[in-house]
């Protein structure tokens, strides 16, 4: 046990300096393919009412006249030990891990991430919840129920669900429950801002409930098709046989088998989602990560755009490989691979 949680670790480490290289390249190796110089990545320290001369100088200053190799190897070295920043005037170290400088602001982009990290946190996770044991518990009785009103219903809202885009959803809940009945918060309400759980709550229940029914219906369909596979297996007539209790062939044979794949995926949509849920937090206003991306793109602000990239790049992998070592806990087969 203890060398697989050593090789999926080092596995991860391996992981994620190949991600932080290929995104490295994307947004700095990419643009000079394009025909971008040096100069041109400079102008966006410098300010648009900067001299040839001044441009040419940021340029040297802040190492891009140097070879694409070197430039990564400040940034590799940034990510582990901190990096100093000359501003022109002063020079400012940035500390490990250091993403960079925005191109806009000039402030460091860490800290502008871990300021709006926890709204992503509470939204992901709050979600996570609703839709896993909403999803998981639907598609459960689907099962059970196949071909019932039940069954048929709750597959329709689940086809609702995964065919609806969260800007629609988003916008409609907002329109019924926020401004025409005034039910919860309109939107732009910071929920780390609240003084209290009820309204720090009452700030997320749309954007939960939203985002919980896209991925509620995924998972109720997937636990649907894996029950309905499971409980046809010898091994669930066998347990039958000896007279087990219906619950505990359900819950105990039949959904643990289940559960396999609903694992995997949950890891995955979870680390996705902290690492910015875009479309949720743009829908309603919420200055988490996935907004902080939009403004960075829209501005074309590429250190916001790279921490962000790594970010969300770590969270997906530290969430597969919890899964990895769940799955050693579950699967004592899986610990040999």
């Amino acid at each position: 046990m203890i060398a697989y949680v050593i090789r999926r670790l080092i596995a991860a480490v391996l992981l994620i300096f190949v991600v932080s290289a290929v995104t490295f390249l994307i947004f700095f190796g990419v643009p000079r393919l394009g025909g971008a110089s040096a100069e041109d990545l400079a102008s966006r320290y410098v300010g648009k009412t900067a001299g040839e001369e001044q441009i040419k100088l940021a340029a040297e200053r802040l190492g891009f006249t140097d070879p694409l190799w070197e430039q990564y190897g400040r940034f590799a070295k940034g990510l582990v030990a901190g990096a100093d920043f000359d501003t022109g005037t002063e020079v400012d170290h940035c500390p490990a891990p250091c993403f960079g400088y925005s191109f806009i602001t000039q402030n460091p982009v860490l800290p502008d991430l871990l300021d709006r990290l926890p709204v992503t946190v509470s939204l992901a996770a709050g979600a996570a919840i609703l839709w896993l044991f909403g999803g998981v518990a639907t598609g459960v009785l689907s099962a059970l129920k196949r071909g019932s009103i039940f069954d048929r219903a709750a597959m329709g809202v689940a086809l609702a669900g995964v065919s609806l885009p969260i800007f629609f959803t988003g916008l409609l809940a907002l329109s019924i429950f926020s401004y025409t009945l005034e039910w919860t918060p309109p939107g732009g309400t910071n929920p780390v801002e609240q003084d209290n759980p009820w309204d720090w709550a009452a700030a997320l229940i749309l954007p939960w409930i939203t985002l919980a029914l896209l991925y509620a219906a995924q998972y109720a369909r997937l636990t649907r098709a894996g029950m309905l596979e499971t409980m046809g297996e010898d091994f669930i007539r066998t347990a039958r046989a000896k007279g087990l209790p219906e619950r505990r062939v359900v819950v105990k044979h039949g959904l643990r088998s289940a559960l396999t794949p609903i694992l995997t995926i949950f890891g995955l949509d979870l680390g996705l989602l902290l690492g910015g849920a875009i479309l949720t937090e743009t829908t309603f206003s919420l200055p988490g990560i996935g907004q902080y991306a939009v403004i960075a793109i829209t501005n074309q602000d590429l250190p916001k755009v790279l921490g962000v990239t790594l970010v969300g790049a770590t969270f997906i992998i530290l969430a597969n490989l919890i899964v990895d070592l769940l799955y050693a806990v579950v699967d004592p087969r899986v610990r040999t691979a």
